[in-house]
């Protein structure tokens, strides 16, 4: 371990970790925020915690299999099409009902930001694995693990930022739910079984985000209306 750590090759691959983890957690820290936001503000730290905690340790186990993962066709596909509701539901306001304890919404947002964080992780893994291959092979779990670790706080700091600001300012939440749209239409158009055909058919897809563009107009779209839906149902009831 002791000379492991004496290499520079060990420190130049945990700092390439860091940095490419940190450049790739902007939308984690968007969809925890998210998760959290319909939360009393006693649970919003508690589901921002575990949340992101459970989502990093994920990571790490999808960084392992990243590789074999990402050659799975309809992967992506079905991983788009379960972001895009995520987004979508992320944009519905909670009813509210007193029925649900506080505890089931704890639940359900922590699961919320694992689905979500599961999904998005499946391109940006590619990025931490590729970051450590320089490092020596009996150090590449290990720096895994510690790049990825050192995230969870700045993550956690990243997502209760955008929490306040979005109660500050409710516009970011459909932003936020754009975003999730966005990456699942490029997410989509990688996918094995698509990928020849819209590079040989539709290039402007991907080069020119075209299904990235057309999944956040969806997402927003969708989720605004079935939000105005909802509350033109509830203000008819009273």
């Amino acid at each position: 371990m002791l000379a492991m750590l004496a290499t520079p090759e060990f420190w130049i691959g945990l700092l390439k970790i860091i940095w490419v983890n940190l450049l790739l957690s902007g939308d984690n820290a968007v969809v925890i925020a998210l998760a959290a936001r319909s939360l009393p503000h006693r649970q919003q730290k508690k589901a921002i915690f575990w949340g992101s905690g459970a989502a990093i340790i994920m990571r790490i186990l999808l960084t392992l299999f990243a590789v074999a993962l990402l050659a799975l066709p309809w992967l992506k596909i079905v991983g788009g099409l379960l972001l895009v509701w995520i987004g979508v539901q992320l944009l519905v306001p909670d009813d509210g009902g007193d029925e649900i304890a506080s505890s089931d919404n704890l639940f359900t947002a922590i699961r919320t930001i694992l689905v979500a964080d599961l999904v998005m992780s499946l391109d940006n893994v590619v990025g931490v694995a590729a970051a450590a291959e320089t490092a020596p092979g009996d150090a590449k779990i290990v720096l895994l693990i510690l790049g990825l670790a050192i995230s969870i706080p700045i993550i956690i700091f990243g997502s209760t930022v955008v929490l306040h600001l979005m109660e500050r300012f409710p516009v970011i939440i459909t932003f936020g739910g754009g975003l999730l749209g966005w990456i699942a239409g490029e997410m989509m158009v990688t996918d094995p079984v698509i990928a020849g055909w819209v590079q040989a058919q539709a290039p402007w897809l991907h080069s020119y985000y075209g299904a990235a563009i057309a999944g956040a107009a969806a997402v927003v779209a969708i989720g605004t209306a079935i939000a105005k839906r909802r509350s033109a149902g509830e203000s008819g009831v009273q």
